[in-house]
């Protein structure tokens, strides 16, 4: 085989947390074969998060609404292009329609079967189904199927280009805050209702830890996050006046929030995409787990990440990517999980050369 002949395409068309997991498959890609043709397909809300990878050849954005029409001319330009090798890590019913019929596609194995069974009976079953390895190890398994290799490193990747940081340091700096990696970070919100801890315990924490460190807080997500970041700034405002907060809900891009990331001391956040870019991104991460449990494959991993989750509640999981409310209505997964234990996890990331921080130096 001749590298610079060979030809491969990604594609996952999203959502955030998805397809910042597989920058490790794209890396791996490029490392086993430094000449090969990389493409990503991507939706094209989604594609600020692979544009600037450099270790992708084209990127090729499918239309927010894309139809059938969408659809039956990238399976036209997917077949024109006789890519070697396919790796559909989405495996949905648009990617199987793009892909169904030609070389040298690989799929992801998404373990189903023992997702549902975990789900409905609570019966952990994934070590019959390969395991219950994290989400970008099961992207890279479709590497390693055929002309992969074992051990691949997994680490997280998340690129913007200098003027993007350039434009969040210059924000913060006519704030009058310098980015130095000092700020309290929170991401408060997700796209389901049972993977959100309360907003009130976020300003709680948010608030010990920013006294300690003298630090500012900023709150960071997107415009339907808007309304639960105000209620944390006003509760941070109420109880301790002299604590600086920025509310950036709405107001920054997928980038902008990566770049804001990078001059946060810790970030504290629940199940979703935002937790993946600040884990890409190599910041310390506090992450709080509610409905979804370990075995799904989106624990953060590595030695800046922790994981809040109750340890043994019958009903968890629920969902394997939320629901609307609390089937059982008592909320347990989430409103059992203290203030206190995830300032113990903050304390084991960034508290190491201070006394640890309790409860009783935030607000009841």
């Amino acid at each position: 085989m001749h590298d610079i002949q060979y030809k491969t395409l990604v594609i996952r068309f999203s959502s955030v947390g998805d397809i910042v997991l597989s920058s490790p498959l794209v890396r791996a890609l490029r490392q086993l074969h430094p000449q090969m043709q990389v493409d990503f397909l991507v939706k094209e809300t989604f594609v600020e998060l692979v544009r600037y990878n450099p270790h992708l050849s084209n990127v090729f954005t499918f239309p927010k609404n894309g139809g059938i029409g969408d659809l039956l001319k990238f399976r036209r330009e997917i077949r024109n292009r006789r890519y070697d090798m396919i790796l559909d890590i989405h495996s949905s019913l648009r990617s199987r329609f793009l892909t169904i019929g030609l070389h040298g596609v690989r799929r992801i194995r998404k373990r189903v079967i023992a997702r549902t069974i975990l789900v409905r009976f609570k019966r952990d079953v994934y070590s019959h189904f390969g395991g219950a390895p994290g989400v970008a190890e099961r992207y890279l398994e479709t590497l390693r199927s055929g002309r992969g290799r074992e051990g691949q490193e997994t680490g997280l990747e998340l690129f913007y280009p200098r003027e993007v940081g350039e434009k969040m340091r210059e924000q913060l700096a006519s704030a009058g805050i310098v980015a130095d990696a000092a700020a309290i970070g929170v991401c408060p919100s997700a796209r389901h209702f049972t993977k959100i801890w309360p907003a009130e315990r976020y300003a709680t924490v948010a608030t010990a830890l920013a006294r300690r460190w003298e630090a500012p807080v900023f709150l960071i997500g997107s415009d339907d996050d808007a309304e639960r970041c105000r209620m944390i700034a006003e509760r941070i405002a109420q109880e301790s006046p002299g604590t600086r907060v920025m509310d950036f809900s709405g107001h920054c891009s997928l980038l902008e929030a990566a770049a804001l990331m990078d001059a946060c001391r810790i970030i504290l956040t629940n199940d979703s995409g935002l937790m993946h870019i600040a884990s890409a991104r190599r910041r310390p991460v506090v992450a709080v787990f509610g409905s979804t449990v370990r075995q799904f494959g989106f624990f953060p991993s590595g030695p800046l990440q922790r994981v809040v989750e109750h340890p043994n509640l019958s009903c968890r999981p629920c969902s394997h990517i939320g629901r609307p409310d609390c089937p059982r209505k008592h909320f347990r997964c989430m409103l059992d999980l203290s203030t206190q234990r995830v300032l113990d996890a903050a304390n084991e990331l960034i508290g190491r050369d201070q006394p640890p921080l309790s409860a009783s130096s935030s607000i009841n």
